[in-house]
């Protein structure tokens, strides 16, 4: 069964139908390059970004500065950016760089799922539309004869819709869960990057906040003098 075929068969909701696998053709193909370029990328930038973090944090800002065309670059330049914050400051700095970035990975998802739920109903209402236009015309006269076999054919025709209904949500709850994949993946890798560099600079700011202890010279002599 050629495509014109199924065109010319499935009824008034086969329309619908291809309208709804169009969108999710492109969502798919518009995931699929943005998760390639994510994933590509984003050991690199994570390890580079880490071991500049160790040795100069300067030099960390601007290899996340560099970055700020992938997820995990925005994502570590947003609390790196900032001039000597408090740990909290920094804390929700990268709270909210990730949040916004989750976002962004999530684009393209409520048109999957739209078309995993109306799908297989738009197939299923094809089916039924197509059965009552084969059925009407049974008439009781006619059963047994063969004046009943268009009917068959018209109802064999009526299931088309439902085949495509299905197949296009087959195909759509397969790269959604795969899409879901790589986001669970992100959420893991986004907070065990930030506890880390969290970590690193909560050390920093203690450095640079808490002096060294000394004692005074005052205090040594009178304390010399109480003993003599």
């Amino acid at each position: 069964m050629t495509f014109e075929d199924i065109i010319d068969k499935g009824g008034i909701a086969i329309w619908p139908l291809l309208f709804l696998s169009i969108l999710a053709m492109g969502a798919i193909f518009d995931r699929l390059w943005f998760w390639g370029r994510v994933l590509l990328q984003e050991r690199q930038i994570l390890s580079s970004v880490m071991e500049a973090v160790y040795r100069n944090w300067d030099a960390a800002v601007e290899i996340a500065k560099d970055y700020r065309d992938h997820p995990m670059g925005r994502f570590l330049y947003a609390p790196l950016q900032l001039n000597n914050p408090e740990p909290e400051v920094f804390h929700l700095a990268m709270e909210a760089a990730a949040d916004d970035e989750l976002a962004l990975m999530r684009r393209g998802d409520k048109i999957l799922e739209a078309v995993i739920a109306l799908a297989p109903l738009l197939g299923l209402l094809g089916t039924v539309l197509g059965l009552i236009n084969s059925l009407g015309e049974i008439r009781i006269s006619d059963l047994g004869t063969a004046a009943t076999a268009g009917v068959t054919l018209g109802i064999g025709e009526s299931l088309i819709s439902t085949a495509a209904g299905l197949v296009v949500a087959i195909v759509s709850l397969a790269f959604y869960r795969l899409f879901q994949a790589f986001l669970f993946g992100q959420i893991r890798v986004f907070r065990k990057a930030g506890s880390d560099l969290e970590v690193l600079y909560h050390q920093k700011y203690l450095a640079v906040e808490t002096p060294p202890y000394t004692i005074e010279a005052t205090s040594f002599e009178g304390s010399k003098k109480f003993i003599e």
